[in-house]
């Protein structure tokens, strides 16, 4: 049973885009970093990238049900390094009224969004609510399943993550600017 009512969670599916523009668009014109909060937030961001690069070197989209890589540990990886990406983001540009935008994204179109694509995989997967009982949603556990499926490069081109790691090149190239020319 759903959380959130299907109509709702159906046109949040189609606001998610739209939203990363204003977000992109809140950043860039919000955004306050010195070097100090560049030093701190930009590794967290790092790291929420990697992790969005790893899911996606294991994702099949909706031919194979993802348990190798980071799926073993946490169902949404590209989520969770999203939440990682946006909070080093949110650091970098020391501005807490980043913070409250992001996270209300988070909540109010992701989660749904995630609920949505949950939902979906259970219809595609008979073994996905096995698997969602072993392995958590947003929070990893320590103990992964094994798997002999290893990271492809090729998947992560399919999947065109490269993409992600262009946008956070340009967030950082941006916040670099803010830094030498503020």
């Amino acid at each position: 049973m759903s959380v959130f009512p299907k109509p709702y969670a159906d046109r949040v599916a189609r606001w998610r885009v739209a939203t990363g523009f204003v977000l992109v668009a809140a950043f860039a014109w919000f955004s306050q970093p010195d070097f100090n909060s560049l030093i701190w937030g930009l590794p967290v961001s790092a790291l929420g990238l990697l992790l969005r690069a790893w899911a996606t070197g294991h994702l099949e989209k909706n031919i194979r049900l993802a348990e190798s890589g980071p799926y073993a540990y946490v169902r949404n990886p590209l989520y969770l390094g999203t939440a990682l990406v946006a909070a080093g983001l949110v650091m970098a540009s020391r501005r807490w009224l980043l913070a409250v935008l992001f996270t209300a994204v988070f909540l109010l179109i992701y989660l749904p969004v995630i609920e949505l694509e949950e939902q979906h995989l259970r219809h595609l997967f008979p073994r996905f609510g096995a698997y969602a009982q072993r392995v958590s949603a947003l929070w990893p556990t320590l103990r992964g399943a094994k798997s002999d499926r290893r990271f492809q490069w090729a998947l992560y081109v399919r999947n065109r993550e490269y993409q992600a790691l262009l946008g956070w090149l340009a967030g950082v190239a941006l916040l670099l600017a803010k830094v030498l020319v503020l």
